[in-house]
């Protein structure tokens, strides 16, 4: 069985309509290729970089925001993740949300693990790590930007039983690294498919880098953006080239948890 992903690199925006226009022509794009699953970048709808404020505002209206989202997909037959604000009681959550071909929204996951000093002044952490659930006939999980670059989370994943991860991001100069390192092994290390959805551009002080990749199980790269390109990137997944890796890395198999204790 076979799945085609599009990631969208593109530079971020402030204005949600604005935003939700620019996602609509780049989703029938996806669509008219084919694609099953389509990936943006991390708080896509209404801006990372944007001040606690405005991020608040942004989550006010996530309920009319996922409407739209649910219609889209069912407009173009395509499944979703998208990068989002969601409302809490104090500061709102980063969060990305997966909607399937249907409308229907199979997961919501809210990032555990906040980088720097703009991510605590304006969201809350998650408190779970994502559910592993079925889109498009895969097993799916998800993790948002810095949530990848701790190995914990995605053998958690993995180890639930993720065929593929999927991850927004909003990663900037100078960290070409975890693209660069850090998602290939992430993937190897788990025998699983990664799909890191960047942007290119800059929003206030940040210069994203781009480099939007899908990663194969064995660490390979199936498709990878450079660090200016905006567009739709597109790989296929293949569901008998997870099982051969699978039988060649074994990580999972002889793990020893009983070695590994939990340091303080």
């Amino acid at each position: 069985m076979q799945m085609k992903v599009a990631l969208w690199q593109t530079a971020p925006g402030s204005d949600i309509d604005r935003c939700l226009s620019r996602l609509g022509s780049a989703v029938a794009t996806a669509a008219a290729a084919h694609a099953d699953l389509f990936v943006s970048p991390e708080m896509f709808i209404g801006g990372y970089n944007v001040g606690a404020e405005m991020a608040a505002k942004n989550a006010a209206v996530f309920e009319a925001v996922q409407d739209k989202l649910c219609s889209l997909a069912v407009a173009h037959n395509i499944a979703l993740v998208i990068g989002l604000p969601s409302p809490n009681a104090d500061l709102p959550f980063n969060s990305c949300i997966a909607i399937d071909k249907t409308g229907c929204p199979r997961a919501l996951y809210h990032k555990t693990h906040l980088f720097g000093a703009v991510d605590r002044a304006q969201f809350a952490a998650g408190d779970t790590l994502s559910p592993v659930f079925d889109l498009c006939g895969w097993r799916i999980g998800h993790a948002i930007c810095y949530d990848i670059e701790f190995p914990e989370v995605a053998r958690d994943l993995a180890l639930r039983g993720a065929e593929l991860i999927v991850t927004p991001t909003a990663n900037m100069e100078p960290f070409d690294s975890v693209a660069a390192r850090l998602v290939p092994a992430r993937a190897e290390e788990n025998a699983v498919y990664v799909a890191y959805c960047n942007y290119a551009g800059t929003e206030g002080a940040f210069n994203y880098n781009g480099l939007s990749c899908l990663c194969g199980p064995d660490g390979g790269d199936l498709a990878r953006a450079d660090k200016h390109q905006t567009g739709l990137f597109y790989a296929t997944l293949d569901r008998a080239t997870l099982q051969a890796a699978r039988q060649n890395q074994l990580h999972l198999r002889d793990r020893r948890p009983d070695l590994y204790g939990k340091p303080t």
